[in-house]
């Protein structure tokens, strides 16, 4: 409590009054006009960018004290809230070992501990086999990496393919701020390597070369560079992304024959390749850049495996020579469908695998390439995720996959593709009792505007469904083509409990219909995702699942983008609405190029000085079209360090919202002065914000008990 009044008192400096810690901050205006297009647009907050200024700091902590206020009565229910959902995890736990070359690795987390731990242990024997006898190898503790840092995420790992090292990408910021290390394993200590401002990075098959791509000044991927370790030697630059819509990616095929470089922007995509076995190898192209045409690819036996999508939207696969790749004269393997969307096309030495999509739903088809014989790998329940993982093994004959679904924790599989024999390795504990039988979910359709039928995901505890409506938190992203397939969440299980029901609106936008589905909520379609979920809360309210006094609204990123367009659209339609670093003001930002992502994401949401484009935004900008009135409730949370959403967005966003809603409604802004958009990076941090977050919605909803 001490910490919010010293920041209440610093805030005191940005307000005409003396700042009580209850009181709700009050930033100056400083007037900027921002007017393009002969539209006449006024920033009163665009001083909020500065973070150089003291006083965008002292305004930032003001704001925490003011949410700390109000979170204040309510804070013996959040620390019940946080021990009940620290309570259903396995503190000491570990992932399921998986085999690559001579090692199985594994995951462990240990009771108290924030991070991870990464482990391997040695094969034994001609088979490799598994021994729950052996000895652990700790390649990294990610705990002693933290060990002072207030943020410590490492983004990714990989053992080199003769098993000797390992490199891995962390952030002490959270602002993607990554640096490149590398271990050796074999004598125990870190080598001599840090590389900053990196992308991605792949192993050459030496395992003494590396692949690496940095970011520009925007934070864009835009170079690949090769190192030599031990060679003395200056990094090699190999290629350099010009175009300012796209972004460079490296990664290694599973067999380690080849190293991909995929230069991407949001509508086309370029591959080319390296030959992984020579140190010396420069890039060829295999897929060339053409207009509308997306494509990723695969390695085995001398062919390439083609994911591509310029016969229809939603991708075909492709067989064509490594040596002389030509397109014109591709085998085919799998035609383009409009109701079947080719996700993901994996390759082991005897199998094909191939995630699809269809009508929403996920499955696996599975190609014996010698036989030409398949079988699907389908799952019964009506909303559910599965994903392939952690096959790292090109010579097998074994998949792996996680399953879940809104009732079902993580259930990791392993399936014999000869014989489809499946088994069961693990599913993740939930302590305390939870039962799945208790809970159902279902799968409903709303109608939009314009007549699409928009799926709806619910959950909710079977014996507190009652006949009338109930408290629901209705959830939406619907961007980038990133479909939101239905998760479990132990932490939602503290929501159901107290009888709120959970929906996810599977709103344009996203891919959960395939790329169409993608492509009718972008650039001057874009409006079809607020109005979609907009359709998917009139349905709750119209069908009696619940009321607008009961329903709340939740997204983050783009989905907060969606938060603030729909509480402009229909601000009575929601008791509360939660934004998590949301991107609100999207004129301003698109505006700036020198702002990670800008460019890029022309093709997302469209230039504004372009005035046709301008004019699209401009009718669904969040920040730029608030007006006085009556709100809902709202939180927004945000992370100082953030480099996709910047933290001025919801800050600016919170301060114009005060001059003008005429309601009593909390208006609530948290900011995390160590993180970025991804917000606390320890296990316990993050459990603690979620608290927050979750006491707000049941405070909004009378359920705190």
């Amino acid at each position: 409590m001490k910490t919010c009044l010293i920041a209440a008192l610093l805030g005191a400096l940005l307000l005409a009054s003396p700042l009580r810690a209850a009181e709700a901050p009050v930033a100056p205006k400083e007037p900027k006009d921002v007017s393009v297009h002969g539209d006449r647009r006024i920033d009163d907050y665009f001083w909020l960018r500065n973070r150089d200024d003291p006083r965008v700091l002292e305004y930032l902590k003001a704001e925490n004290a003011h949410t700390a206020a109000w979170l204040a009565p309510r804070s013996a229910f959040r620390d019940k809230l946080y021990d009940e959902m620290l309570a259903r995890i396995r503190q000491d736990d570990d992932s399921v070992p998986y085999r690559n070359g001579r090692w199985w690795y594994a995951t462990r987390t240990l009771q108290g501990q924030q991070y991870p731990v990464l482990l391997r242990r040695a094969a034994v024997g001609t088979d490799r086999r598994w021994d729950p006898k052996g000895r652990d190898q700790v390649m990294l503790d990610v705990n002693e990496l933290a060990r002072g840092k207030p943020h410590l995420h490492v983004e990714a790992h990989a053992v080199s393919p003769d098993g000797r090292r390992l490199a891995f990408m962390t952030d002490e910021t959270g602002g993607r701020d990554y640096v490149l290390q590398v271990k050796d394993l074999d004598r125990g200590r870190m080598l001599p390597v840090r590389i900053a401002q990196l992308a991605s990075f792949a192993w050459g098959a030496d395992g003494r070369t590396l692949y690496y791509v940095r970011f520009d000044a925007a934070k864009r991927p835009y170079q690949l560079w090769r190192h030599r370790l031990g060679s003395g030697r200056p990094d090699e630059l190999l290629q350099e992304e010009r175009d300012e819509l796209y972004a460079l990616g490296v990664a290694l095929t599973r067999d380690t024959r080849w190293v991909t470089l995929i230069a991407e922007s949001k509508d086309v995509s370029e591959v080319a390749v390296l030959d992984a076995r020579r140190p010396d190898a420069r890039p060829r192209v295999v897929v060339p850049r053409e207009r509308g045409h997306k494509a990723d690819l695969d390695h085995r036996d001398g062919q390439f495996y083609v994911r591509i999508n310029d016969s229809g939207p939603n991708f075909r696969l492709v067989r064509v020579d490594a040596r002389r790749p030509d397109l014109a004269r591709a085998e085919e393997l799998i035609a383009a469908r409009p109701d079947l969307m080719i996700e993901k096309a994996e390759l082991f030495r005897r199998h094909l695998v191939v995630t699809e999509r269809v009508a929403g739903a996920l499955q696996l088809r599975v190609r014996d390439l010698a036989r030409g014989r398949e079988h699907r790998i389908a799952f019964d329940e009506a909303a559910y995720m599965v994903t392939t993982e952690d096959n790292a093994e090109f010579d097998t004959a074994t998949l792996r996959f996680r399953y879940d679904s809104l009732t079902t924790p993580p259930t990791v599989y392993a399936e014999r593709l000869d014989t489809r024999e499946r088994k069961l390795l693990k599913r993740q504990p939930v302590l305390g009792g939870y039962d799945p039988a208790l809970y159902a979910s279902e799968r409903i359709t709303a109608r939009a505007a314009d007549g699409t039928a928009v799926p709806i995901s619910l959950v909710y505890r079977k014996d507190r469904r009652g006949t009338g409506p109930q408290p629901l938190l209705l959830y939406g992203y619907g961007s980038y083509g990133w479909p939101t397939d239905p998760w479990f969440s132990s932490t939602r299980v503290s929501l159901l409990d107290r009888g709120a029901v959970f929906a996810i609106a599977h709103i344009r936008g996203g891919g959960d219909l395939g790329r169409s589905w993608y492509e009718d909520g972008k650039l001057a379609r874009k409006m079809n995702s607020f109005t979609d979920f907009v359709a998917c809360a009139d349905h709750l309210v119209a069908s009696g699942w619940t009321t607008p006094r009961q329903l709340i609204a939740w997204g983050g990123s783009a989905g907060g983008l969606l938060m603030g367009a729909v509480v402009n659209l229909r601000p009575e339609l929601f008791k509360a609405v939660v934004a998590e670093v949301a991107f609100v003001d999207v004129i301003n930002t698109m505006l700036d190029e020198s702002l990670p992502l800008t460019v890029g994401e022309f093709l997302e949401w469209g230039n504004p000085k372009l005035a046709e484009q301008y004019a699209w935004m401009r009718t669904y900008s969040p920040y730029d079209n608030l007006k006085p009135g009556a709100y809902p409730a709202m939180l927004l949370e945000t992370g100082i360090n953030d480099s996709q959403v910047s933290y001025w967005e919801p800050t600016k966003y919170v301060a114009k919202l005060r001059t003008l809603k005429t309601d009593a409604n909390p208006l609530l802004l948290q900011v995390n002065l160590d993180a970025g958009h991804g917000g606390a990076s320890g296990r316990f941090d993050a459990l603690r914000e979620l608290s927050l977050t979750y006491t707000f919605m049941l405070d909004q909803w009378g359920l705190l008990n």
